[in-house]
C-alpha cells in the first residue's frame, strides 16, 4: 500500500463497495452560469483588470474603453443644447415684444386711431412667434435628453462583471479594438457546478433521474457523492450515446474544466 499514489489511494476508496452492474465514465466540470461578455460601444480598449485564472466580484470592472467617440458626442450634443437655448430665447423676447406692440395698437384700435387690419396682423405674428418660442422649448428639452442618453453611454464604458466568477476565457488587450457582439471575456460561476459525462444507450437502460454516484476529481484530492439530474438526448444520434449531468456539492478548489470520475452503483446485491 505504501507504494500507491495518492490518486490509487483515491480510487481504491471510492470504488471499494461491491455493486452489480456498477461502471465508471470519466467526465468535465462544467458551470450552469456561465456568461460571455462583449462590449455595447466600439472603441479602443484602454485597460484590462483581469487574466484568465482570476477570481472577481460582481460589479468588478474587467476592462475598460477610451471614451473618445462619446467625447465627441457629448460636444456636439452640448453644441447643440446652446444654440437651441438661443433660439429660444430669441423667440421668447420677439413674442413678448410683439405682445407688448399688440397691446398698444388694440388700446389706438380703440381710439379708430389704427386698422383693424394692422391689429391683426401683429396678432398673428405673435400668434407665429409663441409657436416658433415653444418648437424652441421642445428643442432644448430634446438636446437635453441626447445629452443624458450620451452622459449614460459613459457607464458602459466600464464593463463590470454581472456576477461572482473566474475568468476562464480571455480574448481582449489594451489597445485593440473592441467591438459590440465580438466575445471578449468568458466568465464561469463556480458556485453553480455540475458534471458531465456521455453514457452509451446500452448503459443508460440501468440509470433514472436521482440515482446518487460517487465522484472522484484525482487532481485535487476530491471525492465525494453525487445525483444525476439530467438525462439529455445526443444530438448526433448516430454516437448512441446520451449526456448525463451529476449535481454535487463543490469545494472552492473545483473548477470548470477539471476531469471526473464517475462510479454508477447499479444495483446493491
Amino acid at each position: 500500500m505504501k507504494n500507491l499514489s495518492v490518486k490509487g489511494l483515491l480510487v481504491l476508496s471510492l470504488f471499494s463497495g461491491v455493486y452489480a452492474g456498477s461502471f465508471t465514465l470519466g467526465g468535465v466540470v462544467i458551470s450552469e452560469n456561465q456568461k460571455s461578455l462583449t462590449s455595447r460601444y466600439m472603441g479602443f480598449v484602454q485597460d484590462v483588470y483581469v487574466k484568465e485564472g482570476s477570481i472577481v466580484k460582481k460589479g468588478d470592472v474587467l476592462y475598460s474603453i477610451d471614451s473618445k467617440e462619446i467625447d465627441t458626442a457629448k460636444a456636439q450634443v452640448e453644441l447643440s443644447i446652446a444654440q437651441a437655448e438661443l433660439n429660444e430665447q430669441m423667440y421668447t423676447n420677439q413674442y413678448n415684444n410683439a405682445l407688448l406692440n399688440l397691446e398698444r395698437h388694440q388700446r389706438l384700435l380703440a381710439k379708430d386711431m389704427v386698422s383693424k387690419f394692422e391689429v391683426e396682423n401683429l396678432a398673428l405674428s405673435a400668434s407665429n412667434l409663441k409657436a416658433m418660442m415653444d418648437i424652441g422649448k421642445k428643442q432644448v428639452l430634446q438636446a437635453k435628453q441626447k445629452l443624458s442618453e450620451v452622459q449614460n453611454q459613459y457607464r458602459y464604458l466600464s464593463v463590470r462583471a454581472p456576477n461572482d466568477g473566474v475568468v476562464i476565457e480571455k480574448h481582449i488587450k489594451p489597445g485593440e479594438m473592441a467591438m459590440p457582439g465580438v466575445l471578449t471575456l468568458l466568465l464561469s460561476d463556480p458556485s453553480s457546478l455540475n458534471i458531465v459525462v456521455d453514457v452509451s444507450e446500452s448503459e443508460l437502460a440501468t440509470l433514472k433521474m436521482g440515482d446518487v454516484v460517487s465522484v472522484l476529481i484525482a487532481s485535487i484530492g476530491y471525492q465525494g457523492e453525487g445525483k444525476i439530474s439530467a438525462i439529455v438526448p445526443a444530438l448526433q444520434t448516430h454516437t448512441h450515446t446520451f449526456k448525463v449531468k451529476i449535481a454535487f456539492t463543490p469545494t472552492a478548489l473545483v473548477y470548470p474544466g477539471m476531469y471526473a470520475e464517475v462510479l454508477f452503483k447499479g444495483v446493491n446485491p
